[in-house]
């Protein structure tokens, strides 16, 4: 474990490999090339192939919904879930957002409308939203930020007066729950990223998550071209269809998802105890009394307690080779795409997109690891304080 009195003297970085963030994780090697060795054998590698079914069937199994689709990646899974539900023309959004959730919309001619965040929560801010409701509004996307819901039951009840398409993204939020009911229930639907860089991955895939029967078959079309059967197309498609190899990932995945969820709880826990005492430096909380996956350890860094920004900061752990990325910077409503978009200032995403700073977390960190990065964290504090030290 390197101390605090260390760091002045390290003449290489705390770390000779880098951590990042988003390092996948993987589950027994073994059973893995198992499943491929039947790939394989089958001569079967997409298509709806007998490991996308078996994943498909777990996946429902262990959300407790009625279908959960694969898809090749959550990005198109948007793409198809607004079209299947017949958003169009205005759908209400977060700025505080991967690009992917306002692209998904613009792709299909669609204007995103950016609204503000709870600076508590980090999700939509429902007090603010309906201001933003003009007659050409058909929808929300509310987006499950850290893994932690919405204010679901507000949501729904809105979209439900002012006659409102509502899903969620919920590429956060694979392994979590709301109020005892596993992420996937809410909504007209709900999406899933399975993509590498979270704690559940295909290597790159998603998923649609829905109680709807009528739903989920339009959806079921849609990701194979339209097709109902052989040679016979009678829906618009596209080809959203995920592969054997990335179902192989996914039941592997599956079969240690409590072990993954155990590892990232550990490493959070063990963060926050680090962290706690630095001023100027909040772990975001997850809530204790749900389901959660734990994945994203979030830091709010409040520059004028702790003396130093949340780049520098950033730019500091990089010297050390800890890649902590700043989530969501800029938020979507600053990027170039969206400039012109009518949103108003967002002043809560502003300044959440200027002070969050995520660390690494996953089965590649461990208890020295956080230890040292807590360590240097808390010397980063101190240093900055007494501008004659360096680090």
């Amino acid at each position: 474990m390197v101390k605090d009195s260390d760091l002045n003297e390290l003449s290489t970085p705390l770390f000779l490999k880098p951590l990042h963030v988003g390092r996948p994780n993987v589950g027994n090697r073994d059973r893995f090339l198992k499943r491929v060795h039947e790939i394989f054998d089958q001569m079967w590698f997409t298509n709806g192939g007998i490991l996308v079914q078996q994943f498909e069937k777990e996946l429902t199994r262990y959300l407790g919904v009625k279908h959960c689709i694969p898809v090749c990646n959550a990005t198109l899974g948007l793409e198809i879930a607004i079209r299947a539900i017949g958003m169009q023309a205005e759908v209400l959004v977060p700025s505080f957002t991967f690009v992917a959730t306002p692209h998904s919309l613009a792709w299909q001619g669609i204007t995103p409308v950016f609204c503000d965040v709870n600076p508590l929560t980090h999700n939509l801010d429902i007090r603010k939203i309906e201001k933003k409701i003009t007659p050409r509004t058909t929808g929300i996307i509310g987006v499950h930020v850290w893994g932690n819901a919405c204010e679901i039951e507000a949501l729904t009840e809105l979209a439900k007066r002012r006659n409102l398409h509502l899903i969620f993204d919920a590429a956060h939020a694979f392994g979590c729950s709301h109020q005892g009911k596993m992420i996937g229930n809410f909504g007209a639907l709900e999406v899933f990223s399975f993509h590498a860089t979270k704690f559940f991955n295909t290597f790159e895939g998603g998923a649609i998550a829905t109680n709807n029967d009528d739903l989920a078959a339009k959806i079921r079309l849609m990701k194979n071209f339209g097709f109902s059967a052989m040679d016979q197309v009678i829906f618009p498609g596209t080809n959203g269809k995920m592969t054997e190899i990335a179902a192989a990932m996914g039941l592997t995945s599956l079969e240690s998802i409590n072990e993954f969820i155990a590892c990232n709880k550990r490493n959070y826990d063990l963060y926050r105890q680090c962290l706690q005492s630095v001023p100027g430096i909040k772990v975001f909380e997850h809530p204790s009394e749900q389901r959660h996956n734990y994945q994203y350890v979030i830091l709010e860094i409040n520059e004028d307690e702790f003396k130093m920004n949340r780049d520098s900061l950033m730019e500091a752990l990089h010297s050390q080779n800890v890649l902590a990325r700043r989530y969501f910077f800029p938020g979507c409503h600053q990027m170039k795409p969206y400039q012109t978009n009518p949103s108003a200032h967002l002043e809560q995403t502003d300044a959440l997109s200027s002070r969050v700073l995520s660390l690494p977390n996953g089965t590649s960190v461990n208890e020295r690891d956080i230890r040292a990065i807590a360590s240097f964290i808390r010397k980063c504090g101190k240093q900055r304080k007494n501008p004659t030290k360096e680090i």
